[in-house]
């Protein structure tokens, strides 16, 4: 079976950061799926928000293009290793689910 969640092809993280940066904040959204994962407590914690926050305001140390066609963004935060999936086309970006990932998680590519 074909795993449409592998990635493909590796991004450049700084070519990354610019693109996601020439995108205004009210281009970014949360879909219904993006919080599935999540109890009540932690949606108080993890808002579209703070989402955003880190997208804008923080480096990835990886990104890749998955065989589905979103990008897989890992980022250092808070001493964990956070996996934020994105649906990205040429008039938004859709924060399409996210989650904390173990180190033997993340993907050699």
């Amino acid at each position: 079976m074909f795993n449409n969640t592998k990635i493909k092809k590796r991004v450049d993280i700084n070519e990354f950061v610019k693109f996601i940066k020439e995108f205004n904040k009210e281009y970014i959204e949360c879909t219904d799926h993006t919080f599935v994962r999540l109890s009540q407590k932690q949606r108080k914690i993890f808002t579209c928000e703070e989402l955003k926050r880190i997208l804008f305001d923080e480096k990835p140390f990886l990104v890749g293009i998955q065989h589905n066609e979103n990008y897989a963004v890992f980022y250092k935060h808070k001493n964990k290793n956070l996996k934020i999936i994105l649906g990205i086309n040429s008039q938004k970006i859709n924060i399409v689910t996210f989650y904390y990932i173990e180190q033997w998680q993340i993907p050699k590519i």
